[in-house]
Formats: structure tokens, C-alpha cells, sequence
């Protein structure tokens, strides 16, 4: 097995390994785990799997989530089709966690690219721990001990009809997260609020941040604004031009990503295994 890193801040693509064969072989497995740890999200090319090694791998990492928007493949709960030929809309097209509306965002995923585009159809990732060590200090001093509202309700509800967007709230309830979360396994600080599903700070309005009205929600809503646009510095990233075959593992606590909707008419045809995350604190 071979690691080559891609970027300063974020990526590494892994040569030499099945990850069928990696599923059932702890050694490798570990190796895997150890690298996705230290470079956030690991890219394998030309992966010739199949769904039971899709999920048999993804399954090392911890138990599989379902989508209650988007569903699983039949027979393979947990495995989501991310299919993309004949709609030019798409919910992924913005830098985000997944899962950042659950009360346990997803710890990780694994995606595999059935079919892309000749051209086009890349996804970014991007290094959140970078994102938060190079803040200014008087920034992480204000956010220190910050909670924000995340919530599926704007997001994949936006296009039901109000009765499904209400049921849609009502199955799942915004949620509150710290907005500098702790990783569990590393002990980093990570910034944890994204544009599609963070919709403002729950503890803001405090007497040490709100002097007259106008303090309040502009100033919140300014703050969490330069927070989320983060996620958009060139220098926290790596942009992968996917091939059919490759497969993706990220670590979902300490990135974020946005797939690019450059593609349309072409047909994108992926399937992705969420991993279940614990409750960040």
C-alpha cells in the first residue's frame, strides 16, 4: 500500500489496495483508518467492488445511517444513490457537513463513483481544523463556547409542499451543535457550522455581544457568515476529478465538501455509504 499526499493541508490518494479485500484484512483496515486520521479524506482509483464490498468496508468504520429524504439501495441499508442525469439541481453544489442537522452527524462516508462526466462533476474537500487555527484570535475568543441551530428543514425540505416540509421538521427537529466542536479521536478543535443546514447562533444575545438592537441579529448573522465562508479558502482544500471506479473516504467531523454541478446534461452516477457519528461537544 502506497500514501501519496496531494495537497499541504488536506488528501491523500492510496495506491496498492483492494478496499474489498482491505474490508476483510484488519491490518490494512487499520493502516486506512490511521491514514483517513491524519490527511481527512483518502482517494482510491479504479476500485473494481461491489455493493456488498461497498458496505463491508464502510462498515469497518462503524454502523451505516439511512437517509429519510433520500432512502438506501434495496438490500443495502445504508448505501444511498446519488444519482444526477436528468435534473440540473442538486443539494450537494455548497460547502457542507453531512448529517449537520442530526443530533449525531455522520463520523464519516465512503463514495463511489459509478458514472461521471467527461468533464466536470469534481468534489472539493475541505480541512476545517485548518480553518479554525488560522482564525484570529479574537475571533476564537468570541466563538469560544458558541452553540448554532442546524436544521433539514430549508435544505432538502425547500422543494416539498409545506405539509411534507412541516413533517419533514417534525421527524427531525433542529438540532444545536457547538460551533467549535472537539474531534474525538484527535483531540483537535474543529469548526463546525456550514451554509446549507446551520441557520444561527442560540446563545448570541448576550449582554458581552449586544449593546442596541442592531447588534443583534446583523452582528450574528455577519459572524456566521465569515464563519461558513471558511470553508471556501483555496488554501484548505483538494479538488478531486473523479474517474468511474474511484471510491472516496472522508472523515466527515473535520472536513466539509461541495460536489461541483458543472455538468449538466451528463449523467453522475455515485453511491455512498454514511457512517453513524457520535454527539459533538
Amino acid at each position: 500500500m502506497k500514501i501519496r499526499q496531494i495537497t499541504p493541508a488536506i488528501g491523500a490518494e492510496i495506491s496498492g489496495v483492494n478496499i474489498g479485500e482491505a474490508a476483510r484484512d484488519p491490518a490494512v483496515f487499520a493502516e486506512i483508518r490511521a491514514a483517513l486520521l491524519k490527511h481527512r479524506v483518502l482517494f482510491f482509483r479504479k476500485q473494481e467492488i461491489t455493493r456488498a464490498d461497498h458496505v463491508a468496508f464502510a462498515s469497518g468504520f462503524g454502523k451505516l445511517e439511512d437517509h429519510p429524504v433520500v432512502g438506501s439501495v434495496p438490500d443495502y441499508p445504508g448505501l444511498v444513490k446519488v444519482y444526477r442525469s436528468d435534473n440540473p439541481h442538486s443539494f450537494e453544489n455548497s460547502y457542507h457537513c453531512d448529517g449537520l442537522w442530526r443530533p449525531n452527524p455522520a463520523m464519516g462516508a465512503v463514495l463511489r463513483c459509478l458514472e461521471c462526466p467527461e468533464i466536470g462533476g469534481d468534489t472539493i474537500w475541505v480541512n476545517m481544523v485548518k480553518a479554525y487555527e488560522e482564525l484570529p484570535d479574537e475571533i476564537k475568543s468570541k466563538i469560544d463556547g458558541l452553540r448554532a441551530r442546524a436544521s433539514i428543514e430549508h435544505s432538502f425540505g425547500a422543494v416539498m409542499t409545506p405539509e411534507n416540509r412541516a413533517k419533514l421538521a417534525q421527524d427531525h427537529p433542529p438540532v444545536e451543535h457547538p460551533v467549535v466542536r472537539i474531534h474525538p479521536e484527535t483531540g483537535e478543535k474543529i469548526l463546525f457550522v456550514g451554509a446549507s443546514f446551520t441557520t444561527h447562533f442560540t446563545n448570541y444575545s448576550t449582554p458581552a455581544n449586544v449593546r442596541h438592537g442592531i447588534d443583534k441579529s446583523p452582528g450574528a448573522s455577519l459572524l456566521l457568515n465569515y464563519l461558513t465562508s471558511r470553508a471556501t479558502i483555496p488554501e484548505y482544500q483538494v479538488r478531486w476529478a473523479w474517474q468511474e471506479g474511484d471510491v472516496a473516504v472522508w472523515d466527515n467531523r473535520s472536513t466539509q465538501h461541495y460536489a461541483v454541478n458543472d455538468y449538466y446534461p451528463a449523467p453522475r452516477k455515485m453511491e455512498r455509504a454514511g457512517i453513524v457519528g457520535d454527539i459533538p461537544y
